[in-house]
């Protein structure tokens, strides 16, 4: 994995010359807030301000818990 601080540029570059299918002057032409919108309008990323946010998050796993306590778990 990444450090934080650091670009994973061939990772970007696979992204964008790969699976966007960008030319390569377009890619390097391109802000990261452009990118970002590609991947996101692409489904390869969701787009910003939809995920729920961590208190919403958890209301939604409290009202619907993927099992409930006294639920038997089987094997098969």
């Amino acid at each position: 994995m990444a450090e934080p601080d650091r670009i994973d540029w061939p990772g970007l570059m696979r992204i964008g010359l790969g699976q966007l299918r960008l030319a390569p002057e377009v890619f390097w032409a391109m802000t990261p807030a452009e990118f970002r919108c590609a991947m996101e309008g692409a489904g390869i990323v969701p787009i910003a301000g939809l995920a729920p946010d961590r208190a919403s998050l958890r209301a939604l796993m409290a009202a619907f818990p993927d099992h409930t306590k006294d639920a038997a778990l089987t094997e098969e």
